[in-house]
């Protein structure tokens, strides 16, 4: 299903769990000099620009070994019994303040290189590049602005290359609880885009997100796999229940399949609809809950069916989390999840390095395989425990962070899609460490 530093994720997860609705930086200065000496307005914005960097870094371990070496379904993870750079990135950014009634201008530029990179490319600007392991993205680059019209709050823009704003997890690992993502995170919410997006503060309590891109990971002419547009629509409802409650609901449309797969008309015209609504409640100083319900329904991934019809595939799930701060650095957390998917349709492992994309693009893909698509679909449920440690170590250090987890998956109806096809569960523990300047 995203933490202060990066406005694509726009505003939807700074209410998210145990202490990380703030992603602390050691944050640089570019222009240092320019911030209190010169009285222009242009000293002042260049004065304002910052550069921050992070490094993530983690394993998962799977004592089934299974054959060929995949953790299936997890794509932070994939590789089991592997350690992997997933991130190394840079974030050079001039930040907007929406709490300001003024205008202001502003940008972000994020690299980043590692291993989490082959599932966040863009159709059409880098998925061509690399065919290792570890890749290099632009994982966001787009300019920012607050506009004060319309109402007190005023008007929120971003244009270029987003990073979706669906979900509770997002790709900055300092803004969710644990290392490895929920199927919903994976298989159920975009994940990158190239477009604008629009965040209305109507009033204290209601904000109005709507927006319009390319489609999920795809660019322009012929690097898009279909030929129509996308877009969302969507509410957040802040400061509930005395402040402690805060609902975020947001819903996507428009076709995400690509021709080169169903065909040019169906590509086209199937529409995919995206529902995700979640609920953050902050019961004491300690203990967090969030709750996510997220519904996909795809009029056309399967194609014509038999009658001529369109194919559809469906999806639904629920994630429950809770995080209790056991002290100032030490924080307790659980996610428990239901994912039903209907078709076996969704939920798969990618096996090159560049199958991600090419599955997105149409053009193949080479998968671990999971449950038959001739069965009646498979109802995954999956638990997580883990706690996060970050102290505050100073001396420039902005974040340093050790999350060790142990998770449970299991497909609940009776198929066996894990460990090589020979196992209806499976059992891994591991973790990630995160280092940021």
């Amino acid at each position: 299903m995203k933490p202060n530093r990066t406005l694509g994720c726009f505003l939807v997860i700074t209410g998210i769990l145990g202490g990380l609705s703030t992603t602390a930086r050691a944050q640089v200065y570019v222009f240092s000099g320019l911030r209190h000496d010169s009285n222009t307005g242009l000293a002042r914005w260049l004065g304002d620009i910052t550069l921050s960097a992070q490094i993530e870094g983690g394993i998962m371990a799977n004592p089934a070994r299974p054959q060929p070496g995949y953790n299936y379904g997890d794509f932070i993870a994939d590789h089991a019994n592997q350690v992997q750079l997933n991130q190394a990135e840079f974030t050079l950014q001039k930040a907007i303040d929406p709490t300001r009634s003024t205008y202001q201008v502003g940008f972000t530029l994020e690299g980043m290189y590692g291993s989490d990179a082959r599932y966040y490319q863009v159709l059409g600007i880098s998925d061509r590049e690399w065919n290792a392991r570890y890749q290099l993205i632009p994982a966001q680059a787009h300019m920012d602005a607050h506009l004060p019209w319309l109402t007190h709050g005023g008007l929120d823009m971003q244009a270029g290359i987003l990073q979706a704003p669906m979900g509770v997890e997002g790709l900055d690992p300092t803004s969710r609880p644990f290392y490895t993502l929920a199927y919903t995170s994976e298989y159920s919410v975009p994940f990158e885009h190239v477009g604008a997006m629009f965040n209305w503060h109507v009033t204290p309590v209601v904000d109005v997100t709507f927006g319009i891109d390319t489609g999920n990971q795809t660019s322009f002419g012929h690097a898009d796999n279909n030929s129509a547009p996308a877009g969302y629509f969507g509410f957040n409802l802040n400061h509930l229940a005395h402040g402690r409650l805060r609902i975020v609901e947001l819903s996507r449309v428009g076709p995400e399949n690509s021709w080169r797969a169903i065909g040019h008309y169906e590509a086209d015209h199937t529409q995919r609809f995206w529902n995700d609504i979640s609920a953050y409640y902050q019961v004491n100083d300690r203990l967090s809950l969030t709750a996510e319900f997220n519904y996909l329904h795809d009029e056309g991934t399967r194609g014509i069916g038999a009658r001529g019809q369109f194919a559809g595939v469906d999806a639904e799930s629920f994630i429950s989390f809770l995080s209790y701060r056991i002290n100032r650095d030490l924080t307790f957390n659980y996610r428990g999840e239901i994912y039903r998917d209907n078709n076996n349709a969704m939920v798969a492992t990618f096996r090159g390095n560049n199958s991600y994309m090419e599955a997105l693009a149409g053009t193949g893909g080479a998968v671990v395989p999971g449950p038959s698509a001739s069965s009646h679909g498979t109802t995954y449920g999956e638990m997580t425990l883990g706690v996060s440690y970050r102290p505050q170590l100073g001396h420039h250090i902005g974040v340093f962070m050790l999350r060790p987890e142990i998770r449970f998956d299991r497909a609940l109806n009776g198929t066996m899609p894990f460990n090589g096809g020979r196992n209806n569960g499976m059992f891994t523990f591991g973790g990630d460490a995160v280092i940021g300047f």
